[in-house]
Protein backbone atom coordinates (compact mmCIF):
# COMPACT_ATOMS: atom_id res chain seq x y z
CA UNK A 1 0.00 0.00 0.00
CA UNK A 2 2.77 2.26 0.49
CA UNK A 3 2.34 6.03 2.12
CA UNK A 4 1.21 7.64 -1.01
CA UNK A 5 -2.47 8.47 -1.35
CA UNK A 6 -4.46 8.57 1.77
CA UNK A 7 -7.52 6.19 2.34
CA UNK A 8 -11.13 7.39 2.92
CA UNK A 9 -12.95 6.18 5.35
CA UNK A 10 -14.95 4.07 3.24
CA UNK A 11 -11.70 2.82 1.82
CA UNK A 12 -10.26 1.87 5.66
CA UNK A 13 -13.95 0.38 6.37
CA UNK A 14 -13.91 -2.55 3.31
CA UNK A 15 -10.29 -3.16 4.44
CA UNK A 16 -11.79 -4.14 7.89
CA UNK A 17 -14.77 -5.90 6.84
CA UNK A 18 -12.73 -7.86 4.37
CA UNK A 19 -10.13 -8.97 6.23
CA UNK A 20 -12.82 -10.15 8.80
CA UNK A 21 -14.95 -12.35 6.03
CA UNK A 22 -11.62 -13.35 4.75
CA UNK A 23 -10.70 -14.58 8.13
CA UNK A 24 -14.57 -16.39 9.04
CA UNK A 25 -13.92 -17.77 5.16
CA UNK A 26 -10.60 -20.11 6.67
CA UNK A 27 -12.75 -20.95 9.59
CA UNK A 28 -16.28 -22.04 8.03
CA UNK A 29 -13.99 -24.18 5.51
CA UNK A 30 -12.30 -26.14 8.39
CA UNK A 31 -15.79 -26.98 9.13
CA UNK A 32 -15.88 -31.02 8.03
CA UNK A 33 -19.72 -31.89 6.72
CA UNK A 34 -20.41 -34.13 9.35
CA UNK A 35 -20.49 -31.21 12.40
CA UNK A 36 -22.83 -28.79 9.83
CA UNK A 37 -25.40 -29.74 13.02
CA UNK A 38 -23.75 -29.44 15.49
CA UNK A 39 -23.90 -26.78 18.37
CA UNK A 40 -22.94 -26.70 21.77
CA UNK A 41 -26.31 -26.51 23.62
CA UNK A 42 -30.03 -26.57 22.58
CA UNK A 43 -30.86 -22.81 21.95
CA UNK A 44 -27.71 -22.21 20.47
CA UNK A 45 -27.13 -22.04 16.03
CA UNK A 46 -25.79 -24.75 14.44
CA UNK A 47 -22.43 -24.27 13.10
CA UNK A 48 -24.16 -23.83 9.51
CA UNK A 49 -26.82 -21.60 10.63
CA UNK A 50 -23.94 -19.65 12.32
CA UNK A 51 -22.11 -19.36 8.65
CA UNK A 52 -25.44 -18.87 7.15
CA UNK A 53 -26.59 -15.74 9.56
CA UNK A 54 -23.28 -13.84 9.24
CA UNK A 55 -23.42 -14.30 4.62
CA UNK A 56 -27.40 -13.70 5.09
CA UNK A 57 -26.53 -10.21 7.24
CA UNK A 58 -25.06 -8.55 4.43
CA UNK A 59 -28.38 -8.64 2.61
CA UNK A 60 -29.91 -6.70 5.70
CA UNK A 61 -27.75 -4.77 6.65
CA UNK A 62 -27.47 -3.28 2.85
CA UNK A 63 -30.99 -2.26 3.16
CA UNK A 64 -30.43 -0.59 6.59
CA UNK A 65 -27.65 1.03 5.51
CA UNK A 66 -29.20 2.71 2.60
CA UNK A 67 -32.01 3.36 4.42
CA UNK A 68 -34.38 1.26 3.21
CA UNK A 69 -37.39 -0.16 4.73
CA UNK A 70 -37.22 -3.50 6.91
CA UNK A 71 -40.78 -3.85 7.46
CA UNK A 72 -41.67 -6.28 5.10
CA UNK A 73 -37.75 -7.99 5.07
CA UNK A 74 -37.96 -11.17 3.35
CA UNK A 75 -34.15 -12.65 3.27
CA UNK A 76 -33.60 -14.43 -0.10
CA UNK A 77 -31.96 -17.55 2.05
CA UNK A 78 -36.09 -18.47 3.11
CA UNK A 79 -36.95 -21.89 1.97
CA UNK A 80 -32.93 -22.59 0.77
CA UNK A 81 -31.27 -25.87 2.49
CA UNK A 82 -28.07 -26.52 3.80
CA UNK A 83 -25.77 -28.25 1.09
CA UNK A 84 -22.21 -26.58 2.54
CA UNK A 85 -19.98 -24.26 3.11
CA UNK A 86 -19.01 -23.58 -0.79
CA UNK A 87 -22.70 -23.33 -1.56
CA UNK A 88 -23.06 -21.19 0.96
CA UNK A 89 -20.06 -18.87 0.12
CA UNK A 90 -21.32 -18.79 -3.30
CA UNK A 91 -25.03 -18.14 -3.01
CA UNK A 92 -24.52 -15.03 -0.83
CA UNK A 93 -21.36 -13.51 -3.41
CA UNK A 94 -23.53 -11.49 -4.87
CA UNK A 95 -25.50 -9.76 -1.88
CA UNK A 96 -21.48 -9.34 -0.13
CA UNK A 97 -20.72 -7.57 -3.41
CA UNK A 98 -23.45 -5.48 -3.49
CA UNK A 99 -23.05 -4.72 0.17
CA UNK A 100 -19.41 -3.53 -0.26
CA UNK A 101 -20.18 -1.72 -3.50
CA UNK A 102 -22.75 0.54 -1.43
CA UNK A 103 -20.13 1.07 1.46
CA UNK A 104 -17.33 2.04 -0.61
CA UNK A 105 -19.78 4.97 -2.36
CA UNK A 106 -20.04 6.65 0.92
CA UNK A 107 -17.87 9.56 1.03
CA UNK A 108 -16.46 10.60 4.40
CA UNK A 109 -18.65 13.41 5.44
CA UNK A 110 -21.90 10.98 4.61
CA UNK A 111 -20.01 8.23 6.96
CA UNK A 112 -19.46 10.58 10.19
CA UNK A 113 -23.03 12.52 9.56
CA UNK A 114 -25.89 10.40 8.28
CA UNK A 115 -27.64 8.60 10.97
CA UNK A 116 -29.21 4.76 10.82
CA UNK A 117 -31.68 3.54 12.87
CA UNK A 118 -31.03 -0.27 13.69
CA UNK A 119 -34.20 -1.59 13.14
CA UNK A 120 -34.08 -4.22 16.21
CA UNK A 121 -33.70 -1.79 19.40
CA UNK A 122 -34.27 2.03 17.77
CA UNK A 123 -31.07 3.00 17.99
CA UNK A 124 -29.51 5.87 16.02
CA UNK A 125 -26.02 5.75 15.27
CA UNK A 126 -23.54 7.79 12.79
CA UNK A 127 -23.23 5.53 9.20
CA UNK A 128 -19.30 4.84 10.05
CA UNK A 129 -20.00 3.55 13.22
CA UNK A 130 -22.88 1.10 12.13
CA UNK A 131 -20.92 -0.14 9.74
CA UNK A 132 -18.11 -0.78 11.98
CA UNK A 133 -20.04 -2.47 13.91
CA UNK A 134 -21.70 -5.21 11.27
CA UNK A 135 -17.85 -5.84 11.12
CA UNK A 136 -17.60 -6.26 14.80
CA UNK A 137 -20.59 -8.70 14.78
CA UNK A 138 -18.89 -10.65 12.07
CA UNK A 139 -16.07 -10.87 14.00
CA UNK A 140 -18.15 -11.89 17.43
CA UNK A 141 -19.44 -15.08 15.71
CA UNK A 142 -15.85 -15.77 14.01
CA UNK A 143 -14.85 -16.01 17.98
CA UNK A 144 -17.89 -18.48 18.74
CA UNK A 145 -17.29 -20.45 15.49
CA UNK A 146 -14.01 -21.07 16.87
CA UNK A 147 -15.06 -22.15 19.76
CA UNK A 148 -17.33 -24.60 18.08
CA UNK A 149 -14.45 -26.19 16.66
CA UNK A 150 -12.20 -26.30 19.60
CA UNK A 151 -15.67 -28.19 21.03
CA UNK A 152 -15.89 -30.31 18.04
CA UNK A 153 -12.20 -31.36 18.62
CA UNK A 154 -11.49 -30.12 14.86
CA UNK A 155 -8.04 -28.37 13.89
CA UNK A 156 -8.64 -24.77 13.84
CA UNK A 157 -7.11 -22.79 10.78
CA UNK A 158 -4.03 -19.94 11.79
CA UNK A 159 -6.29 -16.80 11.47
CA UNK A 160 -3.90 -14.73 13.05
CA UNK A 161 -1.18 -13.82 9.64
Amino acid sequence: MGYGKKMTQAELIILNLTEIRRRSIKLWKALPEQYYRWKPDESAMTAIEMVRHVLEADYGWNIIINNGSMAHYETPWKQRPFINVVDELAFAEPYRNQFLKSVRQFSDTELSEFQVVHPGNGERKALGKYILRIGYHEAVHAGQFLSYLRAMNVDRPLIWD
